[in-house]
Parts: structure tokens; sequence; C-alpha cells
């Protein structure tokens, strides 16, 4: 089963499920989180609680997609409920560009960088036996509720930017139960995006990289994930390709479990709010960065996956100036 959230032409929000050309709305659901604390509350799954509930003929799927009026498929009223994070150097192929792009130009070759370590961690202790806790991944934040853009809008860059790079992944999406407990909801498309140029500079301005807009669905898959995935990347400059790649993900193309990437996220204790979302992506091995692609405002990203229903596109558009330095005002 796929969901979506979307607005109808007044504005008021439901949730549907995809279902041929029309979404069938499922009946009193505002929102997917909302449903998914009833499945909790009821010790149901959440496919078993969208039976329960019933749906009804909605709209043309289409038509929502056009019209911009398909949301996140998992998101929280109060978008500070709403924490956005992630785990790099987990697939198998992502290790070069990452090391490539951290190497100092004085440096041997031959010499281990710090990308490289933690890749090889996860090589030698990323899948440990299920119930036992492997190896650290790599973790980052990226921002709250307020970062993420709907399916079909364009990311916000700040006038400091000095990329705007795609990051295709797979984003696992969660619910804290009343119990302080985090149940997953289910997995969508996502693009990270973030300053590839920020972070080659030093490894340590990852951080700084990190803090852009991002994106994940039109759909949210409930139930396992398959464990090989082959998805395609595109950046389209007007009605030309510029670029597009296959990306690889689920279990057999990553060097981490997806339970060991969950048990290092959810270890921290101010992460098991009642009620709060997370949103957490699971890395990349695909970059147009990496093949020397610049994507410049206008230009719009396409991340497809079967598996997945509709394709993620997305833009990118220039903000105004921010807060000029020196704008901090001492009380």
């Amino acid at each position: 089963m796929r969901l979506i959230q979307f607005e109808n032409e007044q504005g008021q929000r439901h949730v549907g499920v995809v279902s041929g050309e029309r979404i069938e709305v499922v009946r009193d659901a505002r929102s997917t989180r909302e449903l998914a604390l009833a499945a909790i509350r009821n010790q149901r799954s959440l496919q078993a609680q969208v039976e329960v509930q019933g749906s009804d003929a909605g709209p043309l799927y289409r038509d929502l997609l056009n019209e911009g009026r398909v949301l996140a498929p998992l998101d929280h009223a109060d978008p500070a409920h709403c924490l956005v994070s992630g785990t790099g150097l987990t697939h198998l192929g992502s290790a070069s560009t990452r090391d490539k792009m951290h190497q100092q130009s004085e440096q041997e070759e031959t010499t281990l960088t710090d990308t490289m370590q933690m890749f090889r961690w996860g090589m030698q202790g990323g899948r440990p036996q299920s119930g036992t806790p492997g190896a650290q991944p790599e973790w980052f934040y990226k921002g709250d509720g307020s970062i993420v853009v709907r399916p079909g809008a364009d990311f916000p860059v700040p006038d400091f930017a000095e990329d705007f790079g795609e990051e295709p992944e797979l984003t696992g999406l969660y619910v804290i139960g009343d119990d302080g407990m985090p149940y997953r909801v289910g997995f969508a498309l996502g693009n990270e995006f973030s300053d590839h140029v920020t972070e080659r500079k030093n490894y340590l301005y990852l951080a700084h990289s990190k803090l852009r807009f991002c994106s994940f669905g039109p759909e949210l898959r409930l139930g396992e994930l398959p464990g090989h995935l082959a998805g395609i990347s595109r950046i389209r400059r007007g009605d030309t390709v510029l670029w597009e790649k296959e990306f690889l993900s689920g279990e057999e193309n990553m060097c981490h479990s997806l339970e060991n990437l969950e048990y290092h996220h959810f270890k921290y204790a101010q992460f098991l709010r009642p009620g709060d979302v997370h949103v957490h992506f699971f890395g990349t091995a695909t970059l147009s960065f990496a093949d020397g692609v610049k994507a410049q405002p206008g230009d719009r990203f396409e991340i497809s996956l079967d598996a997945f229903g509709e394709p993620l596109r997305n833009g990118i558009r220039l903000n105004p100036p921010g807060l000029p330095a020196g704008a901090v005002k001492a009380l």
C-alpha cells in the first residue's frame, strides 16, 4: 500500500491511498501522523488501520500533482516537532566520491582519509546480528519540518550557497508513540539536497553543507523495503536532460543494515519524545556533482523508482539575501 497527503480545492488536508488514476480518500483522516498514532494505540498495522477506517473515491492523482496539491507524505502540525536527519557513507558505491572530495591536495593517495576509515568501519561492522549494535555510521542534522518542501515545489537556496546538488536517497519515516518508542511508518523517495562545494573545502564543513531544504515523497510505501532497488536520478534544463544516472539502494547495496542505522539514531533519548515525527535520509551512492555537473536555478530534479510510484520532482530558486553580517543586536 502507498499513501499520500494532499489538499483539496478548499485547502483542507486529506490522506489518500494510491489506487489507479483516482486517489481513495481515507475517511476521518487529516494526516498520516494521526492515522499512524491511531494504529499504534489500536495495536494495528497502518494498513489495517486504513482498512478499518475505510475510504471513498477521490480526485484524479494527476490533477493533484499538476496543481501542486500533494504534500510530503508525513509531517507534523508543528514543524518544530519534526526532526530531519540522515546518515552518510552507508552505500557500497558512496565511498570513492566522498573520499576524493575530502582528500587534501598535499595528501598522499595511500593515506586513509576519515571518509574511508568511516566507510571501512561500516563494511566491517555495519551489518551485525539482529538485536546487536554495530558500527556507528556518520550522522548529520538537516533541520526541522520547516525545511521540507512539498513534492513539485522549488528548493529555496540561500544567497551564500555555493552549490545546488541533488542527493537521491530513500528516507525512513517515523512516529514516536505514546509509549516513547519509535515506529516506522514506511519509506519514501527523497532528495536530500546539499552544498557539495562547501563540503569539499573541508570535511568539518559537512554540517554547514547539510543545512539546506529537502523534499521527500510524493508517496509513502508501507511495509518492508525490498533488498535491491534501482532508480534513476535526472536533472532537466528546459526540455533537455542535462544529466541522468542510475542509483542503487536497499540493504543488498548498503554496508549498514537498516536496523543498525535506526538503532544509532533512536538510541538518543531526546529523539524519543511522544508524538514527534522523524524523517531520516539513508544516504546515496550517486551524485551529479561527482560527474562535474553544476545545477543552476531553473533546473528541475527528478528521482524515480518504480517501487515508489510517481517520481519526486523539485526545482531550484534563489532566495533574496538573508541576515546581513553584524545584524545581531545586544540587549
